[in-house]
């Protein structure tokens, strides 16, 4: 049998292994979560627009045997500026008939007029060259084109309400990868509001 002596050296063994787990796991939960080095970030970013599909609206389209796909020398410039859209029939534009899009899916057509997908390239004169971060994370998180408080929505298809629900240090992490992109000086046309959009021929 164990004496009291031995059983008091055992307990106290016990108690000193748990007092240093406990420390431990303390210490761990108080580190700072590892910072990401630029190329870090740029990777991260580049797998956060693939994942998200940014590439499905913001890349022209080449047409392949097994349909369209990316055009990789213009990656991310939005939509053509020399691609003019056709006539459209404005009388299959409303809720519950057809949304419409050009075949690169760089055009979209529905009740909230036409939308074109920007250029996110750091060209500076047409492109994402002059933002900065902090404007970049304020488009994404209020959903307002250029991140002006009183101007208008950012317009579908941009899933910018959940874009914006990303982390801080994963909008930076796009944004880094867009910078890290070759700048293409491309005019992405304006936004068109419904009530200006040209109407077609209508159907008889």
């Amino acid at each position: 049998m164990k004496t009291t002596k031995q059983k008091f050296f055992f307990l106290c063994l016990l108690l000193s292994g748990t007092v240093a787990l406990l420390s431990q796991c303390t210490s761990e939960e108080k580190k700072e979560p590892a910072t990401l080095t630029p190329e870090q970030m740029v990777e991260r970013g580049r797998y956060l627009v693939n994942i998200g599909g940014c590439n499905d609206c913001h890349t022209p389209k080449i047409m392949t045997a097994k349909g369209p796909i990316p055009d990789e020398t213009r990656l991310l410039s939005g939509h053509p500026e020399e691609d003019q859209l056709p006539e459209i029939d404005t009388s299959e534009i409303r809720p519950g008939k057809w949304y419409l899009a050009n075949s690169g899916l760089t055009a979209w057509v529905g009740p909230w007029g036409i939308s074109f997908p920007v250029n996110l390239t750091p060209d500076s004169a047409t492109g994402t060259g002059a933002w900065t971060e902090e404007l970049f994370i304020k488009i994404l998180r209020t959903g307002k084109f250029m991140g002006v408080d009183a101007g208008r929505d950012i317009m579908p298809p941009m899933p910018w309400q959940q874009i914006g629900q990303l982390t801080d240090e994963d909008l930076k992490s796009i944004f880094a990868y867009l910078r890290s992109l070759k700048p293409i000086r491309n005019i992405v046309p304006a936004y068109v509001p419904p009530n200006e959009i040209p109407a077609g021929k209508k159907k008889a």
